[in-house]
């Protein structure tokens, strides 16, 4: 016998301690005023009147972002793109069966072709090791004191976000407003401002790809946190021919797909013609220019045309009209900018070993060795 078994812990499917239940369709327009969190695969996405699951409830994302995993305490509504299990489909503990699931691999089991989802008879193949319940509940314990210490790093994270904005607004007042009365000048007229370069048809041929030269998507510069510190692509000496490097420091804004979405760069990189560069002049700083676009950056996505994807032109962007304060301002913004993103890269550093932690600590625990 293994120490598992001397344990007492048990090989068994996920089928055999759980019913995965189809949630139930709700939608929005007769939602009724309540405090009742409403699930959708991402999460919550509204609040009802009513319930379907008393709490707690373990919910699954069944189409969409399938194997999406979430946990809710009191009573909720799962609506029909997800299953969920609470107390009358499951005798394990839901907070342990909540982290084996999210451990279980949900996401790698897509079967639909079009829509990407969950088929439950593949969910309830999944193997795992059944601890008896006094372990389940001691792991279980272990887990949540560290995923609580990954959301405080999360919500430190967001409040420095919160605290560059707040600095921005008491700086330089409300920008859609122009609450300070600045002078206004078109963005043109500020910097450089020009789309990146991508000739070559198609854009993905493979003599194009795969060497030293950093390319950037809409992606990188939409998920990017200010700066983009990372990339997923590269450019090979011939792709780089049909391109532009642009340098380090460089603002990058997407005009498509992603709309208004900004990053800087911190190293010299390509960018296709979905993405627009902006150079700062002497008038105003990249730091300035880039908090201000994400006040604007929701009306310019919601008024871009869309045919296959939401797309504006460069013209929109050099037309718009810049509340202008004094250079030193911008500067002394910029400065304080640059100490809270030292703050926040100590959040983040904390942040990744963390997560590793995390990793470890879930690795053991469902193999019996925590």
């Amino acid at each position: 016998m293994n120490a598992r078994q001397k344990l007492g812990w048990l090989e068994v499917a996920v089928g055999d301690i759980c019913e995965f239940k189809y949630g139930k369709s709700l939608p929005e327009p007769i939602r009724l005023p309540g405090h009742v969190p409403v699930f959708g695969s991402n999460g919550v996405v509204g609040r009802h009147s009513d319930y379907i699951s008393d709490g707690p409830t373990v919910v699954i994302g069944r189409k969409g972002s399938f194997g999406e995993v979430h946990f809710c305490e009191e009573a909720c509504w799962p609506i029909d793109t997800t299953y969920y299990v609470d107390k009358s489909s499951s005798e394990v503990d839901l907070r342990w069966l909540f982290h084996c699931l999210r451990n279980a691999g949900l996401k790698s089991l897509n079967r639909a072709a079009a829509v990407p989802g969950l088929n439950r008879e593949d969910a309830y193949r999944q193997r795992l090791l059944l601890p008896p319940s006094p372990e389940q509940r001691r792991i279980a314990e272990v887990l949540d004191r560290a995923e609580t210490l990954r959301a405080q790093r999360r919500q430190a994270l967001a409040q420095l976000d919160a605290l560059a904005e707040s600095i921005f607004l008491d700086m330089f007042g409300d920008p859609l407003m122009n609450s300070k009365v600045w002078p206004l000048s078109k963005l043109s007229m500020l910097g450089t401002l020009d789309r990146g370069v991508s000739k070559h048809r198609p854009r993905n041929e493979s003599t194009l790809l795969g060497g030293p030269h950093p390319l950037i998507q809409t992606g990188d510069v939409a998920n990017c946190d200010r700066y983009i510190r990372t990339f997923t692509a590269t450019y090979s000496d011939v792709g780089l021919r049909q391109s532009r490097k642009w340098p380090a420091g460089t603002l990058c804004i997407t005009i498509a797909a992603n709309i208004a979405k900004t990053g800087i760069l911190s190293f010299d990189a390509c960018f296709p013609d979905s993405v627009v560069g902006f150079t700062a002049g002497e008038l105003t700083t990249n730091e300035y220019v880039q908090t201000w676009l994400s006040f604007l950056q929701k009306m310019l996505e919601d008024s871009a045309p869309e045919s296959a994807q939401k797309n504006i032109n460069l013209a929109i962007l050099r037309d718009l009209d810049v509340p202008l304060p004094p250079i030193e301002l911008q500067r002394s913004y910029s400065k304080r900018l640059a100490i809270i993103e030292q703050m926040k890269a100590t959040q983040r550093l904390a942040s990744e070993q963390l997560n590793t932690l995390f990793a470890s600590l879930q690795h053991r625990a469902f193999r019996g060795e925590l």
